[in-house]
């Protein structure tokens, strides 16, 4: 039997809660992701959904997507370039592949699997040109906040290299008017499906927080505390980097792992340092909001 989990017409970080709350509450039988209604989508949304369809795929049976029926929302997805990719993961009845309109568009990085160091090279070398226009001339960001900028992807990509041990999916879209901030932003989501913060630190430091290891404990420690898998110090800090330069940015940094998440919180957006007891998903899913700069 399949059973139906309708997306909101929002495709967002509070939509992806939703279908990994309804995924994890699915009954036996196959899964029918309903898309139809769907008019806005932002990268962690659209990421969000291919992590979700592969995790049922990794359980067996590859589940199906009906896309969206309303033009503007099929453009979202269209211009993200989350159909070839999501080919890979979904069925989709042949009667929605209509490709919609995918002319002229502020997205600054297409969704793009990352399965190695070839591949965030390839990133870096794709947005270099791009993301310095948009981050000086849209944003008013200088010179050295766009270097920067490049130099924090590098690091959050290499993150699913380096500890996920497994692949994962990188996207980046420039607004000029983020709903939820009401300036001109950039929204970057790294996600994978590896063994999560939790899994890539556990040999070298669960031993020492005994009963209190957790998914919420490793977020807190790595993301805190600046504790990395690495006995070498100096190694694993990027993490460290990245808080610092979304915080001088006066951006916004969440990290999803098992059945937490850590952020910390920006001025425009009241969002809990530390939330615990979600529903389990596997790896980790980062979301990055930069906004443009006060004038």
């Amino acid at each position: 039997m399949t059973q139906v989990l309708t997306i909101p017409p929002t495709l967002d970080d509070l939509a992806f809660e939703a279908l990994v709350s309804e995924v994890q509450s699915a009954r036996d039988g196959r899964l029918l992701f309903d898309a139809r209604h769907v008019r806005a989508a932002d990268p962690y949304g659209l990421i969000g959904l291919l992590a979700v369809g592969q995790s049922v795929a990794d359980g067996g049976q590859r589940p199906l997507l009906q896309l969206p029926q309303v033009a503007e929302g099929m453009n979202r997805f269209a211009r993200m370039g989350f159909l070839p990719v999501a080919a890979e993961i979904f069925e989709t009845p042949a009667a929605s592949r209509s490709r919609g309109n995918v002319e002229a568009s502020n997205v600054l990085l297409e969704i793009t699997p990352i399965r190695s160091h070839e591949d965030v090279r390839g990133v870096i070398d794709d947005l270099s040109e791009r993301a310095g226009a948009i981050l000086t001339e849209t944003l008013g960001y200088s010179g050295s906040d766009a270097m920067g900028f490049s130099m924090m992807l590098s690091e959050v990509c290499q993150n699913i290299t380096e500890h996920a041990e497994a692949g994962g999916w990188v996207g980046i879209q420039a607004y000029r008017r983020l709903r939820r901030l009401g300036r001109a932003a950039v929204v970057i989501a790294v996600m994978d499906l590896g063994v999560g913060f939790r899994g890539s630190l556990a040999r070298e430091h669960s031993a020492r927080f005994g009963d209190r290891w957790s998914d919420a404990t490793a977020l807190e420690a790595a993301f805190i505390h600046g504790v990395t898998r690495f006995r070498d110090p100096g190694r694993g800090q990027g993490l460290k980097q990245i808080r610092k330069s979304v915080g001088r940015w006066g951006g916004k940094i969440a990290i999803r792992s098992g059945t937490a998440r850590i952020a910390d919180a920006a001025p425009w957006e009241d969002t809990p340092p530390l939330e615990t007891g979600l529903a389990p998903m596997p790896g980790s899913q980062i979301l990055i909001i930069l906004p443009a700069k006060n004038t």
